[in-house]
């Protein structure tokens, strides 16, 4: 690949009642610019990645960017969406501006603003991500949709509560070494396995612990093209990117399978010479418990219906053989939903430079994973992230 990252920002993710949007995104590309010691005059592309619908009355946001410095004013600026996995589109389309010649700098910012939103409204915005002709009455919205898919894997494989309960205790461990996550508090197992008042059944199988949270928050970044980052302070090498879009409609696809999770991680480890035993560690994207547990299976960590292997057997905790969502993922760190995948992309970049947060921080971290999910195994985004060699 032709691109790297080489500055970053990121705020807390949690709920902001003083924060608006457009003072979400200031805040990260502000910082971003710093952290890479670029000035705003050498941006030649701005790419926001901001999902929205029915979260924010201003849309059309690309342009608040530019409220971070006057300099910006007139660079090209492009706001994308691809539901859940619209941070990861933003970052993918930067790259690919580098690829294509037309930029050598650009600015990637990712935001969402969830919690001012009441949450009927929540659940109506979130089903907007699912195919309405099929899904649109759901019960309990797009949790709903997870339940369904919980549901048929329980039936197919058996009953697999433990397994997903192990897989919340983990992200919530992790999340607590995380400053920048939502929830930083170790539940415990038993917590996560049993349900109570503070841990009700919300859709089919899942439970409170298995959902990941709303939230507020943004993230950015800095590409450049390779032989500039080359000569910056820091550098994260973008060895391979794949995305793989799959049919709307959950009744055109087996739902267990995550196929497009699959194609997406097979095309990104081919194209970087590499298998996902080589991986040091992995981001994925754990929108529901029971997602992290089909995505081990779909990346090839075990044969399908066995990803409960991988939680039991302790392959994907920090110290495991495949460390999976080290940040707490999306269960304890939040997923405001444009930022997500920015925010993958950062904590990954961290990991690999030696600068993540003291006890999240991966020992001698030097290829990292991102798995980035729109909608129902809809929109697959893998990136292989490497540090720059100089």
């Amino acid at each position: 690949m032709t691109a790297s990252i080489v500055g970053w920002a990121h705020t807390p993710f949690g709920k902001f009642d003083t924060e608006t949007v457009e003072s979400l995104v200031v805040k990260v590309a502000v910082d971003a610019l710093a952290d890479a010691g670029i000035s705003a005059g050498d941006v030649d592309e701005i790419v926001l990645g901001h999902f929205n619908a029915g979260f924010s009355p201003q849309d059309f946001t690309a342009s608040l960017v530019l409220q971070a410095d006057p300099a910006l004013r007139f660079k090209p600026a492009t706001r994308v969406e691809n539901a859940c996995a619209t941070g990861s589109a933003a970052v993918h389309q930067g790259i690919r501006a580098i690829a294509a010649g037309a930029a050598k700098i650009v600015l990637v910012v990712g935001v969402e603003q969830m919690t001012r939103t009441p949450p009927a409204e929540i659940g109506r915005n979130l089903l907007r991500a699912s195919y309405l002709p099929e899904d649109g009455d759901t019960p309990g919205g797009f949790a709903g949709v997870f339940g369904k898919i919980a549901q048929a894997y329980f039936q197919k494989y058996g009953d697999q509560s433990d397994a997903l309960a192990m897989i919340a205790a983990k992200n919530h461990k992790n999340g607590v070494s995380n400053p920048y996550a939502q929830m930083r508090k170790d539940f415990g197992y038993e917590f996560c396995r049993s349900e109570s008042e503070k841990n009700p059944f919300v859709a089919g199988p899942l439970k409170r612990t298995d959902c990941s949270l709303v939230s507020d928050g943004a993230a950015a970044l800095v590409l450049t093209d390779t032989e500039t980052a080359k000569t910056m302070g820091k550098a994260v090498h973008i060895r391979a990117t794949a995305h793989a879009q799959d049919f709307l409609p959950m009744s055109k696809r087996d739902i267990l399978q995550f196929e497009g999770c699959t194609v997406a991680w097979q095309r990104a480890l081919q194209s970087a010479g590499l298998q996902l035993s080589d991986l040091s560690f992995v981001e994925t994207h754990d929108c529901f418990t029971v997602a992290e547990l089909i995505e081990y299976e779909a990346m090839g960590l075990t044969p399908r219906g066995q990803g409960a292997r991988a939680i039991k057997e302790g392959w994907t905790q920090k110290d495991g053989k495949l460390p999976i969502n080290p940040s707490g993922g999306l269960k304890s760190k939040g997923h405001p939903i444009g930022a997500t995948g920015v925010s993958m992309h950062v904590m990954s970049a961290m990991q690999l430079v030696g600068q993540a947060p003291e006890g999240m921080q991966i020992r001698n971290a030097k290829l990292a994973g991102i798995f980035n999910m729109g909608g129902a195994a809809v929109a697959n985004y893998v990136s292989v992230l490497e540090p720059t060699k100089s």
